[in-house]
């Protein structure tokens, strides 16, 4: 039962539920809400009957509508009729009224058409009032576009490049975006580029066109400023020579009023000749015009590419200095060649220091220093080579100037220049070699002209002419009377003027180089040394040694010589004087030319001894010995006497000469003759002498033994000459007595009579007597080899022959 209560209970529920949805089904469809798909589907998705009884649920719905629709109209059916009623009587009035209307409208409509045309042409006047206002609002934008357009377009063509960028700027940043729709603006900001491009072309080919200016014009502005350089350092170098006369006056007061008076006349020329050029003075910028660099970098910053303009400018630079440092292949034949030279690197740092105190960035001092150590270097390696080239002292000089001005110009532009000042040094040792080698062929000169004869001087005007170009002082041969003669031949005073134009000479080079004054005397001393003791002491070895200087000239030579070795310390006066520097300075160097004179004494000395034998030789090469002769002449042969009579002058000459001189060469030439008439008696081609000719040949000694006994040279003592014939005497006197006997028990003690004679030289001369004896005996009688005293004789010859050989052989042995 109760299940079947609970089943009926859940039957009513579901029909409860169904009657539910067909309602709200109902419901959504009288919301008209679409789309009702979803509410049919929910109908027709249950029971398979449902469709029946929605339509049933529906036409119920759809009754009841009806029935209210009715009830409505009911209640409002009166009140419609009253309305229709109320409406028919309003028919006429309205018809009337809207005939009224119609009447009324035609009329406003008639005079509303001038109204209506006169509002149309005020609105049309209001639309084109407008629009001219639009206009100018927008021409007003445009014009300022269009002036800075047009002035960018002048600046252009009158080449004001920097300012055109500028206008460009304020085009591109206040103008154009204003008006940035319109179509001219936009062929504007298409040109902009095309306009900084070619700016940028432009300001290049000036920067290369002012480029090649200033490697035209680098010459000219470097000799321009080395002139004024030079006038400077003159114009100081004066003032500072009134300063040191003023400051010596009260200790020199004549010779300073002199050269103050000198000096004020230079320094008045010098102060007109400054004010005469004032005007004249030009500098870098009056030659070369700079505004293309600085329009070029001013161009090249605005746009953003200065550091590319940079970079271009000093590779450029660097590429023309590497130009300006290529010297020519003949600039060492003329100064022009280097004036030429420095001129044009004086001219490139002329421009570069410029640049770099007018620019900013363009130019550093790192970049300019960097430079210049470049340059510098091949400057010095330039001039190292091409002035070995030169050999003229005077274009060595030229250069020297030339490189001290350099140097101080570009000194005061403030690039250092201590390496060119080393270069200097350098070539200073080069000049020397130089003047050297010019003084060589002076002195040779000097030496070829010379007479080599005492100076004569007839008159005291004559003398003093001499004493002012030489030291000379002798108070005996002051006391002498007029004509008379100066020991020294006229070299002498040549030779010393020459010396001290060496001086001066080298003077000039160390002058201007920064030096202290005992630098400068200590060069100069230097320079003076190698002139006298290579120079000068090379070409008098030269001269001695020359073939046609005869015994007469070397004998003037060495007067000479010791004159001017006596002159040596007037040379040391001369450079301490001229080089304010007191010869007690301990670094003081000092002069060798004592050595230098001593030297060439001695060399000509040696060439007296030498050439005294030689004429010796050439009087004993035209001896005429007749060795078989029976008997002498009973005098002296006549070449022996001449040349007694030439030595005797030539002693005679030797009077000038110092006493150990004359006497060595005395001493010289008779052992020198003693031995040449020892090897003729001795000569091995010599194969037999008579006793008559070894007679005539005593004769002949003796002469020379009464030439040395003479004394042809004072000073010896006793008979020192005369010993220098004692072995041709012992020998002679040997066979002359024949004391064989004495000579061979004798021989060997102090006391020998025969020391002198050697076993050697005894038993060669005795052969050749023993083979001459031979040959006369054969000659005069045919039987004399039958004769007892000859036979006696000859093997008295023998014996004593085997006793020498004996005596020789011993010696050989002992040795």
């Amino acid at each position: 039962m109760a299940r079947k209560s609970k089943s009926n209970l859940s039957e009513l529920f579901i029909e409860e539920n169904k009657d539910q949805i067909y309602e709200n089904a109902l419901a959504e469809i009288q919301s008209f809400e679409l789309p009702l798909g979803t509410t049919l589907r929910s109908v027709y998705d249950d029971q398979p009957n449902a469709h029946q009884r929605f339509m049933e649920k529906l036409d119920a719905c759809i009754r009841n509508h009806d029935r209210e629709i009715e009830k409505m109209c009911n209640f409002h059916h009166q009140g419609f009729v009253d309305a229709i009623t109320e409406l028919l009587k309003v028919r006429a009035d309205a018809e009337k009224l809207k005939v009224q209307v119609t009447d009324t409208n035609r009329r406003l409509q008639d005079a509303g058409k001038e109204v209506i045309a006169q509002t149309e042409e005020i609105i049309r006047c209001r639309v084109q009032q407008r629009n001219i206002t639009t206009v100018v609002e927008k021409l007003q934008l445009c014009l300022p576009v269009l002036e800075m357009y047009s002035k960018l377009k002048e600046q252009m063509n009158v080449k004001r490049y920097y300012s055109a960028l500028k206008t460009m700027e304020q085009l591109e940043n206040l103008y154009l975006p204003r008006v940035s729709q319109y179509r001219f603006c936009q062929i504007m900001i298409e040109n902009l580029p095309k306009l900084r491009e070619e700016i940028k072309e432009i300001s290049m080919s000036d920067l290369k066109d002012f480029l090649e200016s200033i490697r035209k014009h680098s010459d000219r502005i470097g000799e321009t400023a080395m002139k004024q350089a030079q006038q400077q350092k003159t114009f100081s170098t004066t003032l500072q020579k009134q300063n040191n006369v003023n400051y010596g006056r009260n200790m020199h007061l004549g010779r300073s009023r002199i050269l103050e008076s000198k000096n004020e006349i230079t320094l008045k020329r010098t102060f007109e000749d400054d004010d005469e050029h004032e005007e004249e003075v030009l500098t870098a910028q009056d030659l070369v015009d700079f505004s293309p660099v600085y329009r070029c970098l001013h161009i090249y910053s605005v746009l953003g590419d200065g550091e590319v303009f940079e970079n271009y400018y000093r590779k450029q630079r660097r590429k023309q200095a590497r130009l300006v440092l290529q010297p020519q292949s003949s600039m060492h034949e003329t100064v022009e060649g280097y004036r030429r030279y420095f001129s044009q690197i004086v001219g490139f740092f002329v421009v570069e220091d410029h640049i770099l105190h007018v620019t900013q960035g363009l130019v550093t001092r790192t970049y300019t220093d960097e430079l210049w150590n470049m340059a510098l270097s091949k400057i010095v390696a330039v001039l190292r080579t091409h002035s070995s080239y030169c050999s003229d002292p005077d274009l060595v000089l030229e250069l020297k100037n030339l490189i001290v001005v350099f140097a101080d110009t570009l000194q005061g532009y403030g690039f250092p220049v201590n390496r060119l000042f080393d270069l200097l040094f350098e070539i200073r040792d080069q000049y020397n070699e130089t003047l050297l080698k010019k003084w060589s062929g002076l002195f040779r000169d000097i030496f070829e002209v010379d007479n080599y004869s005492p100076i004569p001087v007839a008159n005291e005007d004559e003398y003093k002419i001499v004493i002012s170009k030489f030291p000379f002082q002798d108070p005996e041969l002051d006391k002498q009377s007029f004509p008379k003669k100066l020991p020294m031949s006229q070299s002498v005073p040549q030779i010393y003027i020459q010396v001290k134009e060496f001086i001066y000479a080298s003077l000039k080079f160390s002058e201007s180089l920064h030096r202290s004054s005992t630098e400068i005397d200590d060069m100069l001393r230097k320079s003076t040394n190698l002139l006298l003791t290579r120079t000068l002491s090379s070409c008098l070895q030269n001269l001695i040694k020359k073939p046609h200087i005869g015994l007469t000239e070397l004998v003037q030579i060495i007067i000479n010589t010791t004159h001017l070795e006596q002159a040596c310390k007037y040379l040391e006066d001369f450079i301490s004087n001229i080089t304010n520097i007191s010869q007690v300075t301990v670094h003081t160097a000092r002069l060798y030319g004592l050595s230098t004179f001593k030297d060439a004494r001695h060399a000509a000395e040696g060439e007296i001894y030498t050439k005294l034998n030689q004429k010796i030789d050439e009087f004993i090469q035209i001896a005429d010995y007749d060795w078989t002769m029976s008997e002498s002449d009973g005098r002296a042969s006549g070449y022996l006497m001449d040349l007694i009579n030439f030595l005797r002058s030539t002693f005679q000459v030797f009077t000038h000469l110092p006493g150990k001189v004359a006497q060595t060469a005395c001493m010289s030439a008779c052992q020198h003759l003693s031995t040449s008439l020892m090897q003729m008696l001795l000569d091995s081609e010599l194969k037999q002498i008579s006793m008559g000719a070894i007679q005539q040949f005593n004769l002949d000694v003796i002469q020379c033994e009464l030439f040395a006994s003479s004394e042809p040279v004072p000073g010896f003592q006793g008979d020192t000459l005369q010993l220098a014939f004692i072995d041709l005497r012992q020998l002679l006197d040997l066979f002359m007595v024949w004391d064989w006997s004495t000579y061979l028990a004798d021989y060997g003690q102090a006391a020998s009579k025969y020391l002198r004679v050697s076993p050697g030289a005894a038993l060669a001369l005795l052969e050749k007597v023993h083979r001459g004896m031979k040959d006369s005996s054969k000659k005069n009688n045919i039987f004399a080899q039958f004769r007892k005293n000859d036979r006696d004789k000859q093997k008295l010859i023998e014996t004593v022959v085997k006793q020498l050989r004996s005596l020789v052989n011993g010696m050989s042995q002992h040795t």
